[in-house]
């Protein structure tokens, strides 16, 4: 697997298939290994245009797509259980192209169905072949450790990696994610490493977010109002200048540092942008710009904790109050 992975959520599908046919052989000609995708991508869309583009490349790639978020909004059509994933895999093989994905991913956790029958039945589909390995997205360390566990119990084979938000931003899988991969042998698949665009400098104080970007289409996790993330990229510019390196090269190439990280994977819509971002994934950064950056986002914390992608059920006012929610509770 490479070390820098082509996500696929962003690519552009109603330009029609040229920008994103030259997104993906541009990747592959440039030494990209892994391309991620989900069923969930324009529900089901990503998956057939990656089905049409790939073609005789197929067998050049690590396909990994994900199952588990709503299909078309509709409820019954999501989750972990076995009924589920053993009918989305056929979807997503049908719209991919190809007799096997090569990396299965949970894309979130389901605390409604127990993991054993989830594993099982990964387990099911990979002796059936149409899976390799399978993988989970956004799982926190105790149900990493309990995935494993499961697996050793029931004869299954393990999950192998992790794909888990990871940016200068968002640093909580420093504190037990990571760790715990790495004493499991699983891999983790870095997602978000520029934040929503926050990365890349594209949000300035006092300015209009620039046209297109997920603030100015009103996405609810990249407020460009958001003051802190605005002190916080404003401090990080000057570490930036002071290195002679972009926003962007600093902050891809702090994700890549982490000897923890398998790969990183980079969102572009244009193949420009795909040239830029695999140059600034490159980037070397010393100690004084990695001491510079602690000093700025403490190891293992996140500025908006709403960007680490899931919520415990445990975290909610009815889990706490024994059903009463947070009526007449402020702030909640």
């Amino acid at each position: 697997m490479s070390s820098v992975g082509l996500g696929t959520m962003s690519l552009p599908l109603h330009e029609g298939e040229r920008t994103a046919t030259r997104i993906v052989h541009a990747a592959l000609d440039a030494g990209i290994t892994l391309i991620d995708t989900a069923d969930v991508y324009g529900d089901g869309a990503v998956e057939e245009l990656l089905g049409r583009v790939l073609g005789a490349r197929r067998d050049d790639v690590v396909l990994a797509t994900k199952v588990g978020l709503p299909m078309g909004g509709d409820p019954t059509r999501a989750g972990a259980s076995a009924r589920w994933i053993e009918r989305a895999v056929d979807d997503s093989l049908r719209r991919l192209r190809t007799d096997r994905i090569d990396l299965y991913q949970l894309h979130r956790p389901d605390p409604a169905t127990p993991l054993e029958e989830t594993v099982t039945a990964l387990e099911r589909l990979r002796a059936a072949g149409k899976i390799r390995w399978s993988g989970s997205s956004v799982f926190p360390a105790e149900m990493l450790v309990e995935a494993q566990w499961v697996a050793e119990r029931t004869g299954a084979a393990p999950m192998t990696s992790e794909q888990a938000p990871y940016s200068i931003l968002v640093r909580g899988i420093e504190r037990a994610v990571l760790p715990a991969a790495e004493s499991h042998g699983i891999g983790v698949i870095a997602w978000g490493p520029l934040n929503g665009g926050w990365l890349t400098g594209k949000y300035r104080r006092g300015a209009e977010p620039p046209a297109g970007s997920r603030a100015a289409q009103g996405n609810p996790f990249v407020r460009a109002d958001d003051e802190r993330k605005l002190a916080v990229t404003e401090q990080l510019r000057r570490v930036a200048d002071d290195a002679g390196l972009t926003l962007t090269e600093l902050s891809l190439g702090w994700v890549g540092e982490h000897p923890g990280i398998t790969s990183v994977l980079i969102g572009p819509r244009t193949p420009e942008q795909l040239t830029e971002l695999l140059t600034a994934a490159d980037t070397a950064l010393d100690a004084p710009a990695l001491d510079a950056i602690d000093a700025i986002v403490a190891p293992g914390t996140s500025i908006d904790p709403r960007n680490e992608g899931w919520t415990p059920p445990g975290l909610s006012p009815e889990a706490r109050r024994g059903g009463r929610g947070s009526e007449g509770v402020e702030g909640q």
